[in-house]
């Protein structure tokens, strides 16, 4: 395949629609480009400013709250007078708690605390938190043992573990600045998206998204793929397709042309990220010569992928008799990692059961007292690899509901599928809306946790007309066990769209891991407290 971008013929500068047309339309177009070249420079340095600004601070309010934990925790332990035996000097409380903080930034910064798309989630911020934590730990140990500062192991395990919830407070505070202040348009990425005109309508509705106001679109490039040529080339920007932009936008974007120099053309408009949507497909000369101009020019690439692309995947990369081979693998799927889930679902699940036996006794008693009929609930769902099991729960809903599924679905205006779901239903008990509402329900399913039917965390199990349709990246999703909790319940429940539900369902069969679930298991609980979409 010849390589494309470098011989596409350079494009006009950067077209911004709107009312006006002829030589009007030409004087507004070129009297914007004037501007936006004039305040480049203005737009990069204030983007450069604010991001070293909030790194600062965040660089700051951790190392301050590393050192008001250790100066309290040796304070109140009384090893406030530090002494190194070693080298036989007195060592100052106010340096050695400085250079323990700065050991805690390092590390911090080590594990990606500091990264720009880190803070917006903070169940994943509070995980790296805590591998910079133990890291921190490890290395203040060492130093102590070359010191032979007699601090004690307890008061250093005391200092990481106050440290860290003084850090996850302070960055819960900062992180809602910082987000109030995206909904205002500050500390947001310049983005231009590019892809077909489908494409780019696709991720600006995602980018109008409060909870992704770090990317803002200030420019479109539509492109489409040129069949005969094999050649990636600019696409028209229809009438149709302006209007739509600007319905989802809210306001006029300008229209970038693809072409040699549009990575130039993208920084005189002060853009920091380019977000590929589609057209461009991966491992082709098109993108990779695409990518390499914008990387050249210091431009960030984001590339919406498929929830099953192989990005994630382990490579290993070997030239064989001048032949380039690429290996790719999950290590999550290694027999290793697989007894490591195993006990993890053992270990949870036993203790899940032991502390909420109290809450099933009384949940059970309430549920035969209402009808008198069954406590538990049996159905057949269907399980890792397409194999059936039998799912246990508490009784929610009256006795032979089931038969009036289908009924019930169809006054509600719904059919039989996979994502029937039906607000204020019928047929569930005063007892069931409760159980629902706080997830008691589906507490007995611990127990098919712990003979392995299912796991702790996975995707829902779904039933055999559900599995019917799935097209071929959702089904996917049997191939791992199914979850007690899982991805869509900590991200909205039922009130997820059905795109929504199965690219987070997908994404955790390519990426899961025993820290994640622990992660999962923080946010359920938070689900719990905060049932939204649950119904």
């Amino acid at each position: 395949m010849y390589v494309a971008f470098g011989t596409l013929k350079v494009a006009p500068p950067p077209m911004c629609f709107g009312k006006g047309t002829g030589r009007e339309k030409e004087e507004m177009t070129q009297s914007n480009n004037s501007k936006l070249r004039d305040s480049s420079w203005h737009q990069l340095t204030s983007v450069a400013y604010w991001r070293f600004f909030v790194n600062a601070i965040l660089t700051v309010c951790d190392m301050i709250s590393f050192a008001v934990a250790s100066a309290v925790v040796l304070t109140v332990r009384n090893e406030a007078a530090l002494y190194s035996a070693r080298f036989h000097f007195h060592i100052n409380l106010v340096v050695y708690v400085v250079v323990c903080a700065l050991i805690w930034a390092l590390c911090m910064h080590g594990v990606g605390v500091y990264h720009r798309h880190v803070m917006g989630d903070g169940y994943q911020l509070n995980l790296l938190l805590f591998k910079g934590a133990v890291l921190t730990g490890i290395t203040v140990c060492a130093l102590d043992f070359i010191l032979n500062s007699y601090v004690s192991l307890l008061s250093t395990a005391l200092i990481m573990v106050c440290a860290l919830l003084i850090t996850m407070v302070e960055r819960f505070i900062i992180r809602r600045v910082v987000l109030f202040r995206r909904e205002k348009g500050a500390y947001s990425y310049a983005t231009t998206v590019v892809g077909s005109c489908e494409g780019i309508e696709h991720a600006l509705r995602f980018l109008s998204q409060k909870q992704q106001l770090n990317y803002r679109p200030v420019a479109v490039c539509p492109i489409r793929l040129n069949e005969q040529t094999g050649r990636i080339e600019a696409a028209d920007a229809t009438d149709e397709f302006l209007k739509s932009v600007h319905e989802i936008s809210g306001k006029d974007i300008p229209v970038l042309a693809y072409g040699g120099d549009l990575a130039e053309r993208a920084v005189n408009m002060g853009v920091q990220t380019v977000m590929v949507t589609d057209v461009l497909q991966r491992f082709s000369d098109n993108f990779n010569t695409f990518v390499l101009s914008l990387e050249s020019m210091n431009l960030e690439i984001a590339l919406v992928t498929s929830a099953v692309d192989v990005s994630g995947h382990e490579t290993n990369v070997r030239v064989i008799q001048g032949t380039t081979v690429m290996t790719i693998c999950l290590p999550q799927y290694s027999p290793w990692a697989k007894l490591q889930k195993r006990v993890f679902d053992i270990v949870v699940s036993l203790i899940a059961i032991i502390l909420s036996s109290p809450i099933m006794l009384v949940t059970a008693i309430a549920i035969k007292l209402e009808d008198h009929g069954p406590v538990f609930y049996r159905q057949e769902r269907i399980g890792l690899r397409g194999k059936p099991f039998k799912i246990h729960k508490f009784r929610s809903m009256y006795v032979n509901a089931d038969a009036k599924l289908a009924e019930v679905a169809a006054a509600n205006g719904q059919e039989l599928g996979a994502r029937v779901k039906i607000k204020k239903d019928p047929r569930i008990t005063k007892v069931g809306h409760f159980i629902r509402k706080t997830s008691i329900d589906e507490l007995p399913q611990f127990f098919d946790s712990l003979i392995g039917t299912m796991s702790v965390v996975g995707p829902r199990p779904q039933r055999q007309f559900e599995v019917d349709e799935y097209n071929q990246v959702y089904a996917t999703r049997l191939l791992v066990k199914p979850g007690i909790t899982g991805p869509w319940q900590v991200s909205g429940r039922n009130d997820l769209s059905e795109e929504e539900s199965q690219q987070l369902d997908v994404g955790y069969v390519q990426g899961w891991s025993v820290i994640g679930d622990i992660v999962y298991i923080l946010r359920t609980i938070g689900t719990v407290v905060h049932p939204n979409g649950a119904y």
